[in-house]
């Protein structure tokens, strides 16, 4: 795979090699066994990305939704034909088991992808009224890499939104895999970009002023300097921050269902969820 081999950023779904860059490399946590060397991106390659994607928004938000459902058809089945190189790639870059890379997290970006290919369709009906924001800024954590990206990256897809993703520092080849099947997939130059870096890269993101919305996941600290970063700017923000697994149980609940969601809710993907 091209794009976990080199030094890349992914620009236009295409790969952009910039020069002069430091680089970071990937481990398996497991073992130690390098991985891949990817690209520090800096402020010129956040501008590159956001360009490209404010470019391709004039086009994919004019597009028919049954338009935009059928590319996001195409991912879904490219996501399943590749699944198993998605699901060891997660496992060897996050360091989860396989099997929950391969039986949960792969096939509900799948799914995720299917979901909302069906709201694309059904927008001009369902959400009349409603209009595309423009240009979204996602980060997201190294815990569940795919799966996050693919919550904030389908919905933004299907409503007529291009989107620059930024994933989390440790865990970034499963972003650049997917950039790469989005291309194979035959989704339009620009519609859906990913720019690597460290954790304060992702502010270069957020602050950016053709970036419409913010979409973060990560630590209340981080969530609070984007607040500020953004405040005042008009762009839309909506963070997923740190808490652990609240439940609220009525007296007519089931309780050994409640009890059995409170221990996955702790102890599941090694309590990170």
């Amino acid at each position: 795979c091209e794009c976990v081999c080199g030094v890349c950023v992914c620009i236009l779904t295409h790969h952009t090699h910039t020069l002069g860059r430091k680089t970071y490399t990937t481990r398996n946590p497991a073992t130690g066994t390098m991985l891949a060397t990817t690209t520090q991106g800096e402020q010129e390659d956040v501008d590159m990305a956001v360009s490209a994607a404010r470019k391709a928004f004039d086009l994919w938000s004019k597009l028919p939704g049954h338009v935009r459902a059928r590319h996001m058809y195409s991912i879904a089945r490219h996501v399943q034909k590749h699944m198993r190189l998605f699901a060891v790639l997660e496992s060897m870059d996050n360091g989860k088991p396989i099997r929950e890379s391969r039986d949960a997290d792969v096939p509900l970006v799948a799914r995720h992808m299917y979901h909302h290919s069906g709201w694309a369709q059904l927008m001009n009906t369902e959400m009349e009224g409603w209009d595309p924001i423009g240009v979204v800024g996602a980060i997201v954590p190294w815990n569940f890499p795919l799966m996050l990206m693919a919550w904030k990256v389908c919905p933004a897809l299907a409503m007529g939104n291009t989107v620059v993703l930024k994933p989390a520092t440790y865990t970034r080849l499963s972003a650049l895999l997917f950039a790469e099947v989005c291309t194979e997939a035959g989704l339009p130059p620009g519609v859906f970009n990913v720019v690597t870096g460290n954790g304060a890269f992702g502010s270069l993101l957020a602050g950016h002023d053709d970036v419409d919305k913010v979409a973060f996941t990560g630590s209340t600290e981080v969530g609070q300097l984007l607040r500020r970063l953004t405040a005042g700017s008009g762009k839309r923000l909506s963070l997923e921050l740190g808490g652990k697994s609240p439940f609220v149980v009525f007296d007519s609940a089931d309780l050994d269902s409640a009890v059995e969601g409170v221990v996955d809710a702790i102890w599941f993907n090694q309590g990170q969820v």
